[in-house]
């Protein structure tokens, strides 16, 4: 018989959905767009033929529809890779356990998970404007250091970043893993690809001074010039790690394409970048 989840461990809402996005799983798509932006589920789902299910739970709001009939599902996930945590266990649940019985279904479901986001470049030749399709997800959140990841992690690249950078012992351990090549290749074929940071937060964990000192001045300059076996980190933001990290752990196929509206090493800013974001969108929405 196969083992029954606690309620504890996997909460439901009171008509049976997963409780944080608060969906069953037919309505869900195989081919799923992550953004962190709410607003930009309904930009997205504006783009589709029809939209079928419109649900929301909190800043957890989903949209699945159909797009030159493709069946899709876009859903906003909030900042940072503790609400990837959830939005990506969740999204297995649906896909993978009976939530009635609350056991895990003999026939594994696989999703296609494509973040489309906004980062700020730290390499001085990525100019603003231009897509980044991650290679690789290196976190310095420490998000999936808390799960049984077997050989997942790619420690060589770890231990070189960590050895190169100087890394300090007080800071969360980094992990790295990598895209799916499939969707790589298919969706983000002609973009400039390279190993993406996700950092736990906005400013002093992205080397922002304001007003609260940094602790580690000089960390984003030994990011910068990172460099293993060709591999270069090109750009920084919030969530890709996790959506990699958990994505591949879980059996699913994960990507992170990004706008970059900064460019941290020049300081350069898209004011604007809303046209920008359109194309990037119907891009993936296109090719996923």
């Amino acid at each position: 018989m196969a083992k029954q989840i606690p309620a504890s461990e996997l909460p439901l809402q009171a008509d049976g959905a997963i409780y944080h996005l608060n969906l069953h799983p037919e309505e869900l798509a195989d081919n799923v767009v992550l953004v962190g932006d709410p607003g930009r589920v309904a930009m997205i789902s504006g783009m589709f033929d029809n939209v079928e299910i419109r649900k929301q739970n909190r800043e957890l709001i989903t949209h699945t529809g159909t797009y030159k009939g493709k069946r899709i599902s876009v859903i906003s996930t909030g900042m940072g890779t503790d609400n990837i945590d959830i939005v990506l266990n969740e999204l297995d649940a649906v896909a993978n356990i009976d939530l009635s019985t609350r056991t895990v279904r003999e026939e594994h479901r696989t999703l296609n998970l494509v973040r489309i986001g906004t980062s700020g470049a730290l390499r001085p030749e990525i100019e603003c404007g231009s897509f980044v399709a991650s290679a690789f997800g290196f976190g310095i959140d420490g998000v999936l250091r808390f799960y049984d990841t077997g050989g997942l992690i790619d420690e060589g690249l770890v231990e070189a970043f960590v050895k190169q950078t100087g890394w300090a012992r007080t800071l969360p351990y980094p992990y790295c893993t990598p895209a799916s090549r499939e969707l790589l290749d298919r969706v983000a074929h002609d973009m400039v690809h390279g190993v993406t940071v996700s950092a736990p937060g906005f400013f002093g964990p992205q080397g922002r001074e304001v007003r609260a000192k940094l602790k580690f001045p000089e960390l984003n300059q030994h990011i910068e010039t990172f460099d293993y076996q060709g591999n270069v980190i090109t750009n920084m933001e919030m969530e890709c790690s996790a959506i990699y990290g958990l994505g591949n752990l879980l059996g699913h196929n994960p990507l992170t394409v990004c706008l970059i509206i900064a460019n941290r090493v020049t300081g350069k800013f898209l004011d604007s970048y809303h046209d920008r974001m359109e194309v990037l969108c119907r891009t993936v929405l296109d090719r996923i």
